[in-house]
Order: structure tokens, then C-alpha cells, then sequence
């Protein structure tokens, strides 16, 4: 498990994070409904030549969560700009995953932050997005935050085990389930979706533009919440670098294939 022993202000709001190693940093920006923890099995390698810096994203895992809070995507890109200046980083390698891609996305198109290097897994990058279920809860937020322990516990293992292509070990499941559990975890999980907002997708790819810094693509191409043809759209938009394709995982890469995955990002280290 990674440790995010260190505690970051914004917006007067805590947030949790940590790093380990040393040399060149590397940022890791999980998704949703993940948190850090999702780079357990990532971020020690990459830890053995580099400085890794990880984070829950606000509203997640161990940061704060309180039911005034703004968890829109546009702030979540400005939580980014904030660590990074918090840990007074030039230019740092990226990776960004779901919505963690489009975060780092908005970052550098709309927030103005600069790369090294960026890479992209399975990342919400272009339009369409969003499901039946997110709309569905975004009308009806109080019902499903109101649902009984047992009945969020039922639909939040179905949720995360429908963005896996092999089975999720049970301490997985209960070690994503636990931030999002109880009166405080509970409705945290179902503001996230009632706010996802398309519009912030929207505004950044109309940016899209290749860069000054490499791209690399990584794709679980049996992700059936993202499907590889939008991760290839992001591809020509962004003229990246490479595309990864991985076989035999879906869009929580980490879980299906994370041997996998720290192989095509250590190609580009």
C-alpha cells in the first residue's frame, strides 16, 4: 500500500498525498472512483530511478470530502496546478488515467501547466462521455445517496468490477470500497458523478493541439467504459508519440495487467 502521510491545503480543503524515491519527478494522477492506491503496484518500480509524487484527487480516497464541496473536473485540474506548485516542479513526467487523464489534459491545455513527458491511460479525453448511470444519478443524487449500506456496497462492486476484465481479488474491491463507505464515503461517491460535466470535457478538446512534449498512449483495449477508437482520436489530436496497446485488460489496467502496464511506461522513461 502507498503511504500519503503528507497534507496539502486547497482551497481550504485537505488533501492527501505522498511520494517516494529520488531523481526525476513523476506525478501520478489516478481516476474515478479509484484513488492512489491504484499506483500501488506501479509506483515502487518507477520509484527506483525517479521521484514519484502521488495524490487522492479532492472528494476521494483519504482527502477531504463534505457535502458543499466542488469536485467538477475544472477544479480538480486546478488541485493538479497547485500540487505541482506546491512541489515547486519545472516541467514534470505525467501520467493520467480516466478522469486523472483528463485532469492532466486540462492541466496543460486550459491551466497552462508544461510536461516533460506525458502519458495517457484509458483517459476521459474526448466527447462522448459519461453513461446512463452517471446521467441517472446526477437526477437523482439524494435517492442514491440515501440507499442502504448493503444496496452501495452491491452497485459499487458491480460499477468497479464492470471497469475490469478478469475477476478483482476481494481486498481490492473492499480497499476501493472503503473510502467511499459510511455517511461521509457514501455520498462523496455519488456527488462525484452528479458532477461530472461534460462541458469540462468540451472546453479542452477544442484545445487539443500536439505538443512540445511527447504523448504516449496506453490502452487497455478491452475497456468498455472508454473503447480504444476514442483513445486513437486523442492519438491524431494530440500527434502522440506511441499507442500501447494492452490485451487482455479493460479500463482498470492497473488490476488487469499492471506488469503490463509499468512495462510500456518504462519504455519511455
Amino acid at each position: 500500500m502507498l503511504h500519503l502521510n503528507e497534507r496539502f491545503s486547497f482551497n481550504g480543503q485537505s488533501v492527501a498525498w505522498g511520494s517516494i524515491g529520488e531523481g526525476e519527478p513523476i506525478v501520478l494522477v489516478h481516476g474515478f472512483p479509484w484513488s492512489a492506491q491504484a499506483w500501488r503496484s506501479i509506483a515502487p518500480w518507477l520509484a527506483r530511478t525517479r521521484k514519484v509524487f502521488y495524490f487522492d484527487m479532492l472528494g476521494t480516497g483519504l482527502s477531504e470530502k463534505s457535502a458543499s464541496q466542488n469536485v467538477t473536473e475544472s477544479v480538480q485540474s486546478d488541485l493538479l496546478e497547485h500540487l505541482i506548485g506546491h512541489w515547486q516542479l519545472e516541467r514534470p513526467h505525467v501520467v493520467g488515467h480516466d478522469f486523472g487523464g483528463l485532469a492532466v489534459l486540462r492541466g496543460h491545455f486550459v491551466n497552462g501547466i508544461d510536461y516533460s513527458k506525458l502519458h495517457l491511460v484509458n483517459a476521459v479525453a474526448v466527447l462522448p462521455s459519461g453513461s446512463p448511470f452517471f446521467a441517472h444519478v446526477a437526477q437523482h443524487e439524494p435517492a442514491f445517496a440515501g440507499m442502504p449500506d448493503y444496496a452501495h456496497e452491491a452497485l459499487f462492486r458491480a460499477y468497479i468490477q464492470a471497469a475490469a476484465h478478469y475477476p478483482l481479488r476481494e481486498d481490492t474491491v473492499r480497499m476501493y470500497l472503503k473510502p467511499w463507505s459510511g455517511e461521509i464515503g457514501k455520498p462523496a461517491f455519488y456527488r462525484q458523478i452528479a458532477q461530472a460535466d461534460v462541458r469540462n470535457i468540451a472546453q479542452a478538446q477544442q484545445l487539443y493541439k500536439p505538443t512540445d512534449f511527447d504523448v504516449h498512449m496506453i490502452w487497455g483495449t478491452r475497456d468498455t467504459f472508454i473503447p480504444e477508437q476514442q483513445g486513437r482520436e486523442v492519438q491524431e489530436l494530440l500527434k502522440a508519440a506511441s499507442f500501447t496497446p494492452i490485451e487482455d485488460a479493460a479500463h482498470l489496467v492497473h488490476e488487469d495487467a499492471p506488469a503490463a502496464l509499468l512495462g510500456a511506461l518504462q519504455q519511455h522513461l
